[in-house]
């Protein structure tokens, strides 16, 4: 087998956003590089939201002017609203990630924005970098919709609510659309069936998918997806972190963990899975405590010659 799957990586940003000890920027630098240095391609390196918020994302700028361009990598900074765009523009990153919601409930707790509120934003955001890439410097656009597979706040979220939703987004032309099941209730049926009903509504978009490990379906809701004919995962190296909006989140499935079960099925990731491993244990000694992620406790599998 040698299809590609590409990982995200998301640990600098969604993996230390909800954990207690908060990473001076040059730790996040030396970690971004770290996992750059593992095989990643893609980081989601930064947050620009307000530090009041969420003070582990403070000095984004700070984080940004230590990663210095590089023609075969993209830096992603991820925005909540207008203002967080703007922030990731001037701070030049290389893609910008826009969060939004599959309910008015999670939506209102998280950005202060109701679904149609938030779509409503997106169609600026997608005006404005179109202005910018007018003049050769819009950064590549995405959006993530988080919660869903389950909103703690609205319950239970249904195949055509997320279809409408992702039909509006696509509409804009965001070119990749993530779904993300951010309080980890997914199953993998479930997951089949979500990607399902919201293939035609994407039209041309690539699907990338962004699990949380919370009750333990991480991998194998990853392993649903991909089977679903998805080939975006997104990943936190260690396994930390989770969402502060979202009650009793952990963190996203672990980046080291999928790429095992990926590389022993014959896909291909382009990660060092030692380097990963080396990785997890280097952040969770800055944080204090071992990461959850079962391949950097077990290690590879290497049999006996």
């Amino acid at each position: 087998m040698s299809r590609r799957i590409e990982i995200v990586e998301v640990g600098p940003r969604d993996g230390l956003q909800n954990e207690a000890v908060v990473l001076a920027p040059e730790d996040r630098i030396e970690f971004v590089r770290k996992l750059e240095d593992a095989g990643a391609r893609r980081i989601e390196a930064v947050s620009f939201v307000h530090p009041k918020l969420v003070p582990q994302m403070a000095e984004a700028e700070t984080v940004m002017a230590g990663l210095p361009k590089d023609a075969g990598r993209s830096r992603i900074g991820l925005a909540l609203n207008l203002k967080g765009f703007d922030r990731a523009v001037a701070a030049d990153c290389d893609e910008v990630n826009v969060a939004m919601s599959a309910t008015d409930g999670f939506g209102l707790k998280n950005q202060g924005l109701s679904v149609a509120q938030q779509v409503d934003m997106l169609g600026q955001i997608v005006e404005r970098t179109h202005n910018l890439s007018g003049a050769g410097a819009g950064p590549k656009l995405s959006a993530t919709l988080s919660v869903v597979w389950g909103c703690p706040f609205d319950g239970e979220v249904s195949d055509g609510q997320v279809a409408a939703i992702v039909r509006d987004i696509a509409a804009l032309g965001v070119r990749e659309i993530g779904l993300a099941d951010t309080i980890g209730v997914g199953d993998p049926w479930t997951v089949r069936r979500r990607i399902e009903a919201v293939r035609a509504a994407a039209g041309d978009a690539t699907l990338r998918l962004h699990f949380h490990d919370t009750r333990n379906t991480g991998v194998a809701n990853a392993y649903a997806g991909v089977e679903a004919g998805v080939d975006v995962l997104d990943a936190s190296c260690g396994g930390i972190g989770g969402c502060p909006f979202a009650p009793n989140a952990t963190g996203n499935v672990a980046t080291e963990d999928l790429v095992f079960a990926l590389h022993r099925a014959g896909f291909e990731t382009g990660y060092d899975l030692d380097a990963l491993i080396e990785t997890a244990r280097w952040v969770g000694g800055k944080l204090g405590k071992a990461p959850p992620s079962k391949l950097s406790k077990a290690g590879p599998f290497r049999p006996a010659a």
